[in-house]
Parts: C-alpha cells; sequence; structure tokens
C-alpha cells in the first residue's frame, strides 16, 4: 500500500466511522427483532443465506455492512479501541488476524458458546490459525482458503506463439524461475500487453509458499532482513519488474480493473477468491480469453478469512449462532457454488459436486478440481502481529523498481529499513 493509499484508507475508515456511527453494534430492529450487522468486505456471497437464516429465525434481523478491504479493517481496530461501532459479527483476513489476535480481550471467546465443537469442521491449520490459548479460546471461525493457482490470457500467448492449453502452460513454469523465462519469451513477441498484472502478486504469491514471510513462526521475530525467502522472492518479482515484465498496476485498484478491461497484462496470480474480481474487470467480453492453470512452484495460500464476535455486541450468543450457520458445511457449499470462495472444509472442497465444478468463463476449466488439489498441498505461511505495516513497504519498493526508480537490491534495502522502522 503506497502512502497515498494509507491516507485513503485511513480517511475512508474515518468517514465510515461518522457514517455508522449510533447506527452500531445491532441491538433490535424497527419492528422488535434482533437485529445483527455483519461486517465483511469484498464479496462474501451472503445475501441469499441471509434470507433463508431470516426466515428460519424469525426473530432475528441481519444487515450487511461492507466496507473496501483496507479501511474495513482499519475501522476496526478503530472501533475496538473506542469500544463501539464494530459490527456484530466481523470478517477478519487472515494477514490480518494476527494482529487482532492481540487484541483477544475485546472479542467473544466462541468456545464459552460451544465453538470447540465445531473443530472438525476445518482442515486443522485453519482452525488453530483461529484460536489461541491451546485451542481454550475461540476468536474466529473459518470462512475460505486462498490455495493458489494462475491465470493466463489464452489469445495472448497464442499472440506469443506459447502453447495455450492449461496442462502444456503448466509444464512451461514448474519454478518461479521458468516463469519469469516465459515472460521474457512473451515480451519478445508481445509489444501491446505486459506479461504479469504486478511485482506486487508476483511477490505475494511466491512468498506465501514459503513457511515464514517477515516474522519468525516461533517468537514472532522480525526476520524479514534475514529470511532467504523474502529476499529470493523479492528479487525474482523486482526483477521482472525491471525488465518490464509486468504492468505495474496495483492489485484489485480502479487501474488494475481498467487494465484488465484493456488487455494490457497475460497472466495473474489467482486463489479461488480472485476469480470473480478477475472475471468482473476483465468483463463479457473477456470471456473464454482466460484460463486458469498451476502456479509455480506447487500451492501456497493467499487469504481466506474468519468471523469473529466483538465483546461490544448487545447480543454476542445470536450474533455466535448467525456466525456459526454462515460457515456451516452446507452454506460454504452453496457460497463457493455462488462465488467460487473456496471453503477451508475438507468435507466441502472434497465434495464431488464442488470438485465436478467448471467455470465457463474460464473456458471451462475444471476450478473446483484444480484449487481442492491446491489445497491438500497447501502448507499456511506464518503471518506476524506487525505483517500489517510490513507488508506495504516491500509492495511499495516493487513499485519503485517498477517505475524505474530503483534498482531490486536497492529497492530490498528500502523494504527492509523501513520495515525496521514500523517495528520498532
Amino acid at each position: 500500500m503506497t502512502n497515498i493509499a494509507t491516507r485513503r484508507a485511513v480517511a475512508l475508515a474515518a468517514a465510515a466511522v461518522l457514517a455508522t456511527g449510533t447506527a452500531a453494534c445491532g441491538g433490535s430492529a424497527d419492528d422488535g427483532k434482533i437485529k445483527i450487522t455483519v461486517g465483511t468486505f469484498s464479496d462474501f456471497g451472503y445475501e441469499a443465506l441471509f434470507a433463508d437464516y431470516e426466515k428460519a429465525h424469525p426473530n432475528i434481523k441481519l444487515e450487511a455492512r461492507k466496507l473496501e478491504f483496507d479501511a474495513h479493517h482499519s475501522q476496526l481496530a478503530t472501533q475496538l479501541a473506542g469500544g463501539r461501532g464494530a459490527a456484530d459479527v466481523v470478517a477478519i483476513e487472515e494477514g490480518w488476524l494476527a494482529q487482532f489476535r492481540t487484541s483477544k480481550d475485546k472479542f467473544v471467546n466462541l468456545a464459552e458458546l460451544g465453538a470447540k465443537d465445531l473443530k472438525d469442521q476445518w482442515v486443522s491449520w485453519k482452525w488453530n490459525q483461529g484460536i489461541l490459548d491451546d485451542g481454550n479460546f475461540v476468536m474466529g471461525l473459518g470462512t475460505d482458503m486462498g490455495s493458489l493457482a494462475l491465470c493466463y490470457r489464452k489469445d495472448l500467448f497464442a499472440e506469443a506463439g506459447l502453447p495455450t492449453e492449461r496442462n502444456e502452460v503448466a509444464k512451461l513454469w514448474p519454478t518461479w524461475a521458468d516463469y519469469a523465462k516465459v515472460g521474457e519469451r512473451f515480451k519478445e513477441k508481445v509489444t501491446k500487453a505486459k506479461f504479469a498484472g504486478s511485482a506486487e502478486n508476483i511477490f505475494t504469491a511466491k512468498l506465501n509458499q514459503s513457511e515464514e514471510g517477515y516474522f519468525a513462526k516461533a517468537d514472532d521475530r522480525f526476520i524479514a532482513d534475514t529470511n532467504p525467502a523474502v529476499k529470493d522472492a523479492f528479487l525474482l518479482a523486482g526483477a521482472m519488474g525491471a525488465k518490464g515484465l509486468t504492468a505495474g498496476v496495483k492489485p484489485f485498484t480502479p487501474e488494475w480493473t481498467v487494465a484488465l478491461k484493456q488487455g494490457s497484462f497475460a497472466t495473474e496470480t489467482c486463489a479461488a477468491w480472485a476469480l470473480a474480481q478477475i472475471k468482473s474487470g476483465a468483463g463479457d467480453e473477456a470471456a473464454d480469453k482466460w484460463d486458469v492453470t498451476s502456479v509455480p512452484g506447487g500451492s501456497g495460500n493467499w487469504g481466506g478469512s474468519f468471523l469473529t464476535v466483538p465483546k461490544q455486541g448487545k447480543n454476542t450468543k445470536e450474533a455466535y449462532e448467525v456466525a456459526k450457520y454462515l460457515t456451516a458445511p452446507e452454506q460454504q457449499k452453496k457460497i463457493f457454488a455462488k462465488t467460487g470462495n473456496l471453503p477451508s472444509e475438507p468435507s466441502v472442497y472434497k465434495d464431488p459436486e464442488v470438485l465436478g465444478k467448471v467455470d465457463p468463463y474460464y473456458n471451462d476449466a475444471p476450478v473446483g478440481q484444480i484449487f481442492a488439489s491446491s489445497a491438500d498441498s497447501l502448507k499456511p505461511n506464518y503471518r506476524g502481529t506487525k505483517d500489517s505495516k510490513v507488508r506495504p513497504r516491500f509492495n511499495e519498493a516493487l513499485a519503485r523498481i517498477e517505475q524505474g526508480k530503483a534498482t531490486p537490491e536497492a529497492g530490498f534495502g528500502e523494504a527492509v529499513t523501513q520495515s525496521r522502522n514500523e517495528v520498532k
């Protein structure tokens, strides 16, 4: 996140606080029902489920709140510190979860409401991310996970003289170094588009394949300056940016959407949840042009969230029941069918109906099979408590490299120095 983007997120958060101010924390609806607010970012696919839940629970009225990703989490931090304003059920993305775990006293211990009985729903690493105190404190119930794949434009690959069939494309890049070499071949033949969207997403995907990133799993110590996985991922992505193989558009911004619409880049790292965003950005005119194949370097995790219940809510037991309902396998399967978000529950992602899902937009890619296979070999990446402070510094450095303002080595040094200052 750039400094400008940081200020924008803070401004959005402040505006949202003002906008939601007195309407916070559920309470009673105008018709006397118990109102439960559910705060999310992006598309969690909950709207249809809300209607079903309200029908089965006529005393409950559910209300959705949505904000942009960074604003959502920044606002939650403000609301927890102020003791008011948080939704009754709040989604927290895994990259932010470690930070909020340090404020566990602000959240309801869902174990006291029976959450321990649900443990076997999730893959063990996902469950463990949402607990503290050896499992005696359950902070959040898992929603989706972000097993990785790689999306690519078949038409642009054909122009570059590269294979277009997904299994043949996968053979091009068993490693990220191979992926970079394919990018150079692409650049020799195609001038109207870049090979990849951004150095940032390449860096993120490669780093997420490592067990540790910026912080040590054992003691949360800052290790970005010594962990070879960070430097290797940064220099590979930075070199691709410096060579003009990336479009240099910050992921998931309006500029990224425009670039998708204009066909400005040919590949994008994608977790299951990203398929809908690429589809939305590229539009109907790009249908059948995109496809999905395996990611270089094997699997990895990018994203996935948890539903938590802040203590400040007036109806925390009812809020827990809503979170429990939304994360139950039956509902998670419906969400996958609607949004493509891959559940973190084996009973769902191994369901024949899920495994058999193909996506017509992506040339009938077997997305259920691709992401479930990636999920089975997934090793989660540890996120430190100050991950959200450090990560933007590396992304900003990569952007400077793409803009020709720094070399990869210099950019890495700048990112490390700035990150050290963040964690002092």
